[in-house]
């Protein structure tokens, strides 16, 4: 008959204790976590903060697309909802604002300048190149 008893005991006076492989293994979980934030954590807060901002700058007007496919212009928007005008028949469908996937073209208001755009366009002016002078 085999006593595994005494085997065991055997056994585990012949392993050494280890040294400091309690503090390796801290140090290793510790950066493993640091890891994870910036590698899921971090981008995944900024995807929904860019989302949010996108939502909140919805205006009438604007032509979106929306998770499902959708394309279409923003004829009235409430609370958390938008009002989606499409195709030619003018169909309307209402949409919850985190039903957006992107804006594609902004509103423009009555001067006729883009709602989002902050800088001024170049005018035709500036943009046309005059030709070059042929020297003899």
């Amino acid at each position: 008959d085999v006593d595994y008893a005494k085997i065991s005991e055997k056994a585990a006076a012949a392993t050494p204790a280890p040294q400091g492989s309690y503090w390796s293994l801290i140090i290793m979980i510790a950066v493993f976590a640091v890891a994870m934030y910036f590698l899921v954590y971090r981008p995944q807060k900024k995807q929904e903060k860019e989302a949010t901002e996108l939502r909140n700058s919805l205006g009438v007007g604007d032509e979106v697309t929306t998770i499902g496919g959708i394309i279409g212009r923003v004829v009235s928007i409430k609370d958390e909802t938008f009002v989606l005008e499409t195709t030619k028949e003018r169909t309307k469908i209402r949409f919850l604002r985190s039903a957006i996937k992107s804006i594609d073209v902004k509103a423009v208001d009555a001067t006729g300048v883009q709602k989002s755009d902050t800088t001024a366009a170049p005018t035709s002016a500036e943009t046309t190149e005059k030709p070059a002078e042929k020297k003899d």
